[in-house]
């Protein structure tokens, strides 16, 4: 039977059954796959992951709704499958997209049941619990930057397990790996995609791709294992897992489902030809993405795919959080949807993304997530506004506020107050708490922030570069939302210029971790601001409301931005809070709210929570490109 994707009834169609893929009980594994269009479909079974030796084949029976299924021997565990279909004369045999192991390069599936597959103690693990977003520090990261270079003192390189080394080094004896990630204080690591990507070879140590080339969307990548033949990579993912939560640090996934690394011949294709695919005027693939194709996520059966996914890495490996990649491409419908699932199983659970697409996706305006469209939705995006205001454009030689250009003081002023907006002040915002921005200065993606100040500054020495970079540290971490930093920040990372390092290798886009002893200062600074941020709710706030009573803006000198945070704010132990940024290349004076007894906490060379200087005044000197913190309390005043 010829099926027209644009004909067929996909409710009658629609498959709601949870069972898709392998399901396991004592005695028997059952197996079932959609595709309405098969005529006859197999499922092969080999003893070895390059499906040399076929040890089995068994026919499954037509079934509801679009279905195919078969009941199996429990003796077929631990061997490798493929399924195999026939549609008009045609058989293909291939790995389907609801495989939960795989061998090496995915080339078979592999038939395990992950929900035995764990670390010791795995049922006593827990997600890491948030009252709010806007208590997260975010740590975008990639696996194998993390531990690779020989810097590291990490000796599972490149690796998972690299995450569970809990004294580790680097030459000078600094802590590096896990260790550093706790004393610098983030909350949560972002990794970049782990689910099974294509461009990697996993016995290759060296192939290296940022992951952005989605295969199969429920299996740990198998470059970052042990053994990608076997169920390591299920195994010490999780550990991966336990061990980050054992030190309080939440573990966020970076999921593509705006595309597919395969197109013609992916599995989803395989399935049902043009039914998970969108497609343009002339019928050709959609491409929102920029890389060739678009996931129709508006069809029931691939939102149904997608959220059933997102529910797994939740369940299976506690999985704390979720970054959409591309999320304008993903249609509203189905993020929120996904988004409210996943809510109601994990309350602490962080999700945010990319509020934007390489080109205009094939969907109606009213279904197209963007900044703006996650008000009031416990969703967070990336505030690209911000962004460019602080630093400028991304690759390119514009400037920003931390390099001096002017007349930005409104813009800094919106992002300092989570975006939520001031009508009385002209700044009207693009959300309704500060829980959902995002606020960054750079990310694995263009230049990193170390090297825009290069680019755009070139006639600046290195000392006054680390003032700038200081100075876009201090405003991500005094303003209200959730401050994101990329890894390596925090010792002023450099990918040598290259602004798209996706598949540049080891060399370029590993952590340096050398640099953090060359660097110790800057680390030392960055580690305050998040344990300054960590440690006074102020910075903290969530509703726009409190927001708008609590911030004041101080009338301050042209090209500086001044503010207070009034009346222990947000149970903030401080009574009152003022921050000043000066990008200008000389001292300048502050008007302070009254005069009273001041203590400083962060200056140009300290960051933290304990007082630098304490000083009586009702102004003070805030040095040349820089950020200043003071507070005042009764501790200090004597009230």
């Amino acid at each position: 039977m010829t099926y027209n994707v644009f004909e067929v009834d996909e409710d009658k169609m629609f498959y709601s059954g949870d069972d898709l893929g392998f399901t396991f009980d004592k005695e028997n594994i059952n197996y079932r796959i959609w595709s309405p269009p098969a005529e006859k479909a197999y499922i092969d079974i080999y003893s070895d992951d390059r499906a040399e030796d076929k040890v089995a084949e068994y026919k499954l029976e037509q079934s509801i709704n679009g279905t195919w299924q078969v009941k199996l021997t429990a003796d077929i565990k631990g061997n490798y499958y493929k399924i195999r279909l026939k549609k008009e004369s045609i058989e293909t045999s291939f790995v389907d997209p609801w495989v939960k192991a795989v061998g090496t390069n995915s080339r078979c599936g592999l038939i395990v049941d992950p929900s035995e597959v764990f670390p010791p103690t795995w049922s006593y693990d827990k997600k890491v619990e948030l009252n709010s977003p806007v208590d997260a520090v975010i740590y975008e990261l990639h696996v194998k930057d993390f531990s690779i270079s020989k810097e590291s003192g990490i000796r599972h390189k490149g690796k998972y397990t690299a995450f569970t080394e809990r004294h580790t080094t680097n030459r000078e004896g600094l802590l590096s790996g896990l260790a550093h990630l706790k004393e610098l204080g983030i909350t949560h690591v972002h990794l970049l995609p782990v689910f099974d990507f294509a461009t990697a070879d996993d016995m290759d140590i060296n192939s290296y791709n940022w992951g952005y080339d989605p295969l199969f969307y429920m299996v740990p990548e198998g470059s970052y294992a042990s053994n990608p033949a076997n169920e390591s990579r299920i195994y010490e993912f999780k550990k991966m897992v336990k061990v980050l939560h054992s030190h309080d640090i939440g573990v966020i996934m970076d999921v593509v489902y705006n595309h597919t690394y395969q197109t013609e011949s992916s599995p989803f294709e395989i399935l049902f030809p043009d039914y998970f695919y969108r497609f343009d005027r002339l019928g050709k693939f959609a491409n929102a993405s920029g890389v060739g194709n678009e996931i129709a996520s508006e069809r029931p059966m691939m939102r149904k795919y997608i959220i059933d996914s997102l529910l797994y890495w939740s369940r299976e490996y506690h999985i704390d959080g979720f970054r959409f990649d591309l999320m304008s491409a993903v249609d509203k419908k189905t993020i929120l949807q996904a988004a409210e699932r996943l809510k109601k199983e994990n309350d602490s659970i962080i999700i945010y993304g990319e509020p934007w697409t390489a080109l205009p996706p094939q969907l109606e305006k009213h279904q197209i997530f963007k900044k703006g469209s996650q008000k009031g939705t416990d969703i967070a995006v990336f505030n690209d506004n911000f962004r460019n205001t602080i630093k400028g454009d991304n690759d390119g030689q514009k400037k920003g506020f931390i390099q001096g250009k002017t007349d930005l003081e409104k813009e800094i002023y919106e992002g300092v107050i989570g975006s939520v907006g001031f009508p009385e002040r002209s700044l009207y915002g693009f959300t309704q708490k500060a829980s959902e921005t995002i606020n960054y200065a750079d990310s694995h993606d263009n230049l990193t922030l170390w090297d825009k100040l290069a680019f755009s500054c070139p006639g600046a020495d290195e000392k006054t570069r680390r003032k700038m970079h200081r100075l876009a540290m201090a405003v991500l971490f005094t303003s209200q939302g959730v401050p994101f930093i990329q890894a390596g920040t925090e010792f002023l990372r450099t990918k040598f210029g290259d602004k798209n390092s996706y598949n540049s290798g080891i060399f370029v886009n590993q952590l340096k971790w050398e640099r953090k002893t060359t660097y110790n200062e800057h680390f030392n600074y960055i580690k305050g601001l998040i344990n300054l941020r960590s440690h006074h709710p102020a910075f903290r706030m969530i509703n726009k409301e409190e927001i708008r009573k609590k911030i004041k803006l101080i009338q301050s000198p042209v090209n500086t931005v001044g503010f207070y945070i009034d009346n222990h704010a947000n149970g903030d132990g401080w009574e009152k809070v003022a921050v000043f940024y000066n990008p200008n290349h000389k001292w300048t004076q502050f008007n302070l709210p009254q005069k009273r007894t001041w203590a400083i906490v962060v200056d140009d060379k300290e960051a933290g929570t304990e007082p630098i200087r304490i000083f009586y005044s009702d102004e003070v000197q805030v040095p040349p490109l820089s950020a200043m913190v003071i507070y005042s309390a009764a501790l200090l005043t004597g009230c």
